[in-house]
């Protein structure tokens, strides 16, 4: 074996790294973890997708990444960002110059984000103004430059626009806009999908995908729906109940999902694309039961009440984190089965 081909291939440092993030919100009885034990790294120029139900902990992961939780969330771990400066030690006027030029946010309903009295030219450029030196002049140059790469054909008139004089198409390409005009490093998309149809849903992921070609940011993609990250986002990461159960490459999860939760959101998907059968007495595929805060702290696998394939160690012990093959991971006693 030669020297060089005994050396590792380089991989560049995470441009995020994630480890033992836990997070609580106090309430009256008792403090169930909204994130616990959360290990994760993002490359730079990576698209992972964050797949999960309704109170799984993805927003919760978002807003700890952007320094938004609210203050008397007790917070545990570290977030580093670029390899230098942990997220959860800096001040907020720190946040300030990073939020927005560094890391930015594009929400579900980026009409709520909007303001119904300014132009969305203007909107945009408040970013720019936020982040960057400059005049108005070249503010104006940039904003008629990220609306001609996310493909508006009419830049002025979408530039001169208020909110409400545009479709929920374009409001979603304005607020990719707004998120990419400072071309961060990082864009975390909290469901921007989620409320438009097919066509338009395509259409943004489409637009999104090119913008992450030709800036080379970062992109999280929280979604409940696994169809939308197919052929879109290189990793999928499963979270339930406030864990990460399970995290590889989209075509190795698709193929073979190795924890029954992901196997029962991937089986929800086929049994909605397949025809209807002629059958009314076929029974459609369900995940019984629903996440609750005592499954968050139970000794054992915060999966079990609701799992197909649990086991007496089951309810027992919780799962450690394993690696069945290279770069996909699973935390499931009896995982694949």
């Amino acid at each position: 074996m030669s020297m060089l081909s005994a050396i590792a291939p380089f991989r560049p440092p995470p441009l995020l790294r994630i480890r033992g993030l836990t997070v609580k919100y106090p309430c009256d009885r008792y403090s169930a973890p909204a994130l616990q034990g959360i290990d994760l790294d993002i490359a730079p120029g990576e698209i992972v997708g964050i797949l999960g139900e309704s109170g799984s902990g993805k927003s919760t992961l978002a807003l700890s990444i952007l320094g938004l939780l609210p203050p008397n969330a007790s917070v545990e771990g570290s977030i580093v960002f670029q390899n230098n400066e942990d997220l959860l030690q800096i001040d907020e006027p720190r946040w300030k110059t990073i939020r927005g030029a560094k890391i930015a946010l594009i929400g579900q309903e980026p009409g709520l984000c909007l303001s119904p009295v300014m132009s969305v030219g203007d909107q945009i450029a408040e970013v720019l103004r936020a982040h960057r030196p400059g005049g108005r002049k070249l503010r104006e140059v940039e904003c008629e430059a990220i609306l001609t790469d996310l493909r508006f054909s009419d830049v002025d008139r979408i530039s001169k626009a208020y909110p409400h004089q545009l479709s929920g198409g374009e409001l979603h390409r304005v607020a990719i806009a707004q998120a990419l005009v400072c071309q961060p490093d990082l864009v975390i998309a909290d469901e921007a999908t989620r409320s438009l149809d097919v066509a338009v849903q395509a259409e943004i992921l489409n637009v999104l995908g090119q913008m992450k070609r030709r800036f080379r940011s970062a992109l999280i993609f929280i979604t409940h729906d696994p169809t939308v990250l197919a052929g879109f986002a290189d990793r999928v990461i499963t979270m339930y109940a406030g864990h990460i159960v399970e995290d590889g490459p989209v075509s190795s999860v698709f193929r073979q999902p190795l924890h029954p939760y992901t196997e029962g959101l991937l089986q929800l998907v086929r049994a909605h694309r397949q025809p209807e059968s002629p059958d009314p007495q076929r029974l459609l595929p369900v995940i019984r039961g629903s996440s609750t805060d005592v499954d968050r702290s139970t000794a054992g696998c915060v999966f079990e009440p609701r799992c197909c394939a649990r086991t007496a160690i089951c309810r027992e012990e919780s799962p450690k984190e394993v690696m069945p093959e290279p770069g996909h991971r699973v935390r499931c006693f009896n995982h694949g089965n």
